[in-house]
């Protein structure tokens, strides 16, 4: 749910938008066109304004609301001095790689001045998804949510909720997040921290001078609510809990679960959650923070270890268009779990269950996979200290030990032209090539490998992978996306993976269905997917620091024996680098 800046829509308004927008793409199935302007635009938080990148001017930018089966064009206007591109984070993009997004992987930058029409087909998908800047720092502030619908005629699981809400969580920085990234790139070390989190854009009454901008949801007694959560947060994932009330979880990256019921829930960077909240039957006479916290187990470190709160609201009865919010009424807050309760973490994903029984999970594997997925070191250059672990070195990550470096060019354009030379390797180790105790005592040496390598696989084979932690600088939780596929998520657990054992205890009736999953602190996930896409795909930390430092890799998806199977040229219009 967008909150327009330069009007300062309050938040019943927007939620009417939102409100209207759905019921307009419900009256019919066809081609949806946005215009979206990338501009600079002036905003106020935390008792200071700065100029941020925004879409038509709005923070978060606007929601696009589309039908499962829709052809979505979204012609993008790069109106700022930064280059720019826009993912649609979630969007299979069967056969569209070229509207993914990713800079120097799918598409080259738009440059200052230039358009680029982004144009793909929601197949087969339908729920919560969101979109963002794939650049740099960028989606700090530009993002918004995807709201896809069902068919015509084809309900929800579950009984239709009286009203649905984009709720986006994000983080806001008093500096601009392209100088925090270059200084901590310049220096070799952390990047400062955000300074409050955001729902909706807004910081919320527990953050200095923000009173005034908190989000507020009014609610009917007795009435059911579903809302569509995002974690747009560039570096932190989130519990969140609303007070004194419960929440039915029913859905995950736009895909529907096996319903269950809890107070609080974890929501990783790149993960979407929609849940259900229902209403108490009668007007409680009191108010209820919607509270936000973070997760993180990375020691030392340091965290923006601050809470976002959202107020939700009860519409007085007999009088609908009153102002609800009573500040004499008693404020109930959540109680959320310790910032490093792993446990609570393990205990919730353990729920997660696809609706579908049995699920469409490969269940013979044609290529099996093992990656280290953790933090490293790269040496200070020649005659320089550095900020990183020690002064001789600065901070780095990988995925087996290799650093992905970004091309100049963009790696599909390589590929699908034949000019990969010079521009990547085909060679990404299937296998860790240092191999140690992963979650045990950390390695003498641990400088990473920097590389420009891609791990080629043939269309339509199916894949295994698992993703180990390892205790290199820490043990930390890594939101690993996937572009390009949903996988199924068969296993996890702690500790080194036992290649023998743990395969016997995988869940291959019914594990969920994502784009985003959270690899254990201290330990490994194992997933699954079908490689059905041509193309190349990118696949990163959501932390936004660790991909920064390298911890990325891009699978090539080679075109099938059928036309069908094959990825089209590129458009006439695709950015040139």
């Amino acid at each position: 749910m967008a909150m327009a800046i330069s009007s300062g829509i309050p938040a019943p308004c927007s939620l009417l938008v939102t409100t209207l927008l759905l019921l307009i793409v419900q009256a019919q199935s066809v081609t949806r066109h946005y215009n979206f302007n990338v501009q600079m635009a002036n905003v106020t938080r935390l008792c200071g304004s700065k100029s941020i990148v925004t879409v038509n001017g709005e923070y978060p930018g606007p929601a696009l609301v589309a039908r499962e089966g829709d052809r979505v064009v979204v012609r993008v206007t790069n109106r700022v001095a930064h280059n720019v591109t826009l993912h649609w984070h979630g969007i299979r993009q069967l056969r569209s790689g070229w509207a993914d997004g990713p800079a120097y992987v799918t598409q080259c930058p738009i440059q200052t001045g230039q358009s680029y029409a982004y144009d793909f087909t929601v197949t087969g998908q339908r729920g919560t998804l969101w979109w963002h800047a794939h650049i740099s720092w960028l989606r700090a502030t530009v993002y918004g949510a995807i709201v896809v619908l069902p068919k015509h005629g084809v309900p929800y699981p579950f009984p239709a909720p009286h009203k649905e809400v984009p709720v986006i969580f994000g983080e806001w920085w008093r500096a601009d997040t392209e100088a925090v990234v270059r200084q901590a790139l310049r220096t070799g070390g952390a990047p400062n921290v955000s300074d409050a989190f955001t729902i909706n854009g807004l910081p919320g009454p527990l953050y200095n001078c923000s009173a005034k901008d908190t989000f507020k949801l009014k609610v009917e007694p007795g009435k059911t609510y579903m809302l569509r959560l995002i974690n747009a947060a560039l570096n932190d994932e989130l519990f969140f809990s609303v007070a004194n009330h419960t929440l039915t979880v029913v859905e995950v990256d736009a895909v529907y679960v096996k319903p269950f019921t809890v107070k609080t829930l974890i929501i990783s960077p790149g993960q979407t959650t929609n849940v259900l909240l229902t209403a108490k039957p009668l007007y409680p006479r009191a108010n209820f923070y919607m509270s936000a916290a973070p997760y993180s187990t990375i020691r030392p470190g340091t965290f923006d270890n601050t809470t976002v709160a959202g107020i939700l609201e009860y519409q007085k009865p007999g009088n609908p268009s009153a102002p609800s919010f009573d500040k004499d009424l008693p404020l109930f807050k959540p109680a959320l779990p310790r910032f490093n309760d792993t446990g609570f973490v393990t205990n919730f994903t353990s729920k997660l269950r696809s609706l579908a029984t049995p699920a469409a999970v490969p269940r013979s594997v044609d290529r099996r996979f093992f990656f280290t997925v953790g933090l490293g070191t790269l040496p200070c250059p020649t005659n320089t200290t550095c900020q990183g672990p020690t002064n001789k070195t600065q901070f780095a990550a990988a995925m087996n030990n290799v650093s992905l470096v970004l091309p100049s060019t963009a790696l599909l354009q390589s590929h699908f032209t034949g000019t990969s030379r010079g521009v990547y390797g085909s060679n990404f180790p299937v296998t860790p090539l240092l191999k140690f105790n992963y979650t045990g005592a950390p390695p003498n040496n641990t400088n990473v490998a920097k590389g420009t390598k891609l791990l080629v696989l043939p269309f339509n084979a199916s894949v295994e992978l698992v993703m180990q932690d390892t205790s290199i600088l820490g043990f930390e939780s890594h939101p690993l996306h996937l572009h390009g596929f949903n996988f199924f998520v068969v296993g996890q657990g702690f500790g080194n993976y036992d290649a023998v054992n743990d395969p016997a205890k995988f869940n291959l009736v019914d594990p969920v269905e994502r784009n985003t999953v959270g690899v254990p602190a201290g330990g490994w996930v194992a997933i699954r997917f079908l490689a059905d896409n041509p193309g190349v795909w990118f696949m990163h930390c959501h932390l936004e620091v660790h991909t920064t430092w390298g911890l990325r890799m891009a699978w090539l998806v080679l075109d099938g024996s059928l036309p069908n199977q094959k990825l089209p040229p590129p458009p006439a219009d695709l950015p040139k680098c």
